[in-house]
């Protein structure tokens, strides 16, 4: 008996009526439960890459890649620290920046702020920040002698400051610090609100964007600089990268890459996507366990046709493989379905996320935990085949036990009805 009958017998057996309804059920059973697991796995997932790519397009194309802080005042001749930068491979480009910290005042106190002082024109290249706010907005930075300032949306309306409106930002002035470290005064600037952006999470409540002459202008600094910002080809190559320009340097300065700052939310990521990873690959192997039970039924159901064909020639490996084959259609439906169901609901994940908000007045995510507001998704045919794959095979485990007590089958006593 060739291979092929095999194949054939099996998908009749699977094909035909069970005169056991209970056995029917089982194996809509296994089948169902393998397609809900390969679905959820595949949305679970989706929603992690999604995570991931916001993470790298949104939070870490406005947070720096890389950066060099100056540790006595300002960083001078930082022109030369950018050509230096830009001549290592794998550094994209390189920028200045003056930092401010201050506090404003909301109406229930005050509000911890981090003005970055930022050149429009050398910022685009090192920053994806002129995306998430208005031209206009972000043509307000250029007017290098303005008092204008560019707010996060959260901060904004912790405020309660709209475009047009001023704020009063106060500043520790240079040189009033006691011998502890105690400040003495601070100092009062005045801002007029131009523009809002909005990238969502702490961003939003905690940093603005002035003029870099303007901040430069409030701190005396003339042409030096509090920091220089680095952005990498890839972004798993910056601690090294930040690290062998600013070793080469003859000045002290302080260094840091993204992984201090925002490494642990990646590492969350990753943590979540593996978890997530083995507890749904554990839902379909209960799903597939259904299979042991609907094959076993199935053989004690099938033992005079067993016998027939083992008495008619048919070899005991061809017997195993009709059960093998049986057992696969269930793994091979089951995965089918989840691949389209989950595929499916990945693709509009996040506009799915937002009807369900609409319709139950909720918010998923919220912008002030989260660096998002909103629920991402990106469908990868990589982690398709990797989910279906695992739960096809799985499935093939399933069924090697009761394919192989069927092969045992001993024709004499299952066509004697013993």
């Amino acid at each position: 008996m060739n291979k092929g009958l095999a194949l054939w017998v099996g998908l009749r057996f699977y094909l035909a009526r069970q005169s056991n309804r209970f056995i029917s059920f089982i194996s809509f059973a296994s089948t169902a439960g393998i397609a809900l697991g390969v679905a959820v796995l595949i949305i679970v997932l989706s929603a992690m890459n999604g995570f991931e790519r916001e993470l790298e397009q949104r939070l870490l194309g406005v947070v720096p890649h890389g950066e060099l802080t100056g540790v006595n005042g300002g960083i001078s001749d930082w022109q030369k620290i950018v050509k230096e930068a830009i001549n290592i491979p794998g550094i994209v480009s390189a920028a200045p920046l003056i930092q401010i910290q201050g506090l404003v005042q909301k109406p229930k106190g005050f509000q911890g702020v981090s003005v970055i002082g930022i050149d429009p024109k050398l910022e685009s290249t090192v920053s994806s920040i002129s995306q998430f706010m208005s031209a206009k907005s972000w043509q307000s930075l250029s007017q290098s002698n303005s008092n204008n300032i560019v707010l996060g949306k959260g901060l904004a309306k912790a405020l309660d400051l709209k475009v047009g409106q001023s704020l009063s930002l106060y500043t520790p002035e240079l040189g009033a610090q006691s011998q502890n470290g105690q400040i003495r005064q601070a100092k009062s600037h005045r801002f007029v609100v131009s523009g809002i952006f909005s990238i969502g999470g702490e961003l939003d409540l905690t940093t603005a964007y002035i003029p870099m002459a303007y901040a430069s202008h409030l701190l005396g600094l003339g042409s030096d600089v509090t920091g220089v910002r680095i952005k990498v080809d890839k972004v798993f190559d910056a601690p090294r990268l930040i690290r062998e320009l600013g070793y080469n340097q003859q000045q002290y300065l302080y260094i840091n890459d993204w992984t201090r700052t925002q490494g642990n939310l990646y590492s969350d990521i990753q943590m979540v996507r593996m978890i997530m990873y083995l507890v749904l690959a554990l839902v379909i192997a209960v799903a597939c366990f259904n299979i042991v039970s609907t094959l076993v039924m199935a053989v004690r159901d099938k033992q005079s046709e067993i016998a027939i064909l083992l008495t008619m020639g048919m070899k005991r490996s061809s017997i195993m493989g009709i059960f093998v084959v049986q057992g696969a259609f269930n793994g091979i439906l089951g995965c089918a379905l989840g691949v389209i169901s989950g595929g499916l609901i990945a693709l509009n994940l996040s506009d799915i996320a937002k009807s369900i908000e609409a319709l139950f007045g909720i918010q998923l995510l919220s912008a002030d935990v989260y660096f998002i507001d909103f629920l991402p998704s990106k469908l990868l045919m990589s982690d398709v085949i990797s989910v279906t794959s695992l739960a096809f095979f799985m499935s093939l485990i399933a069924t090697l036990y009761p394919a192989y007590k069927a092969s045992k089958t001993q024709p004499a006593r299952a066509l004697a009805g013993w």
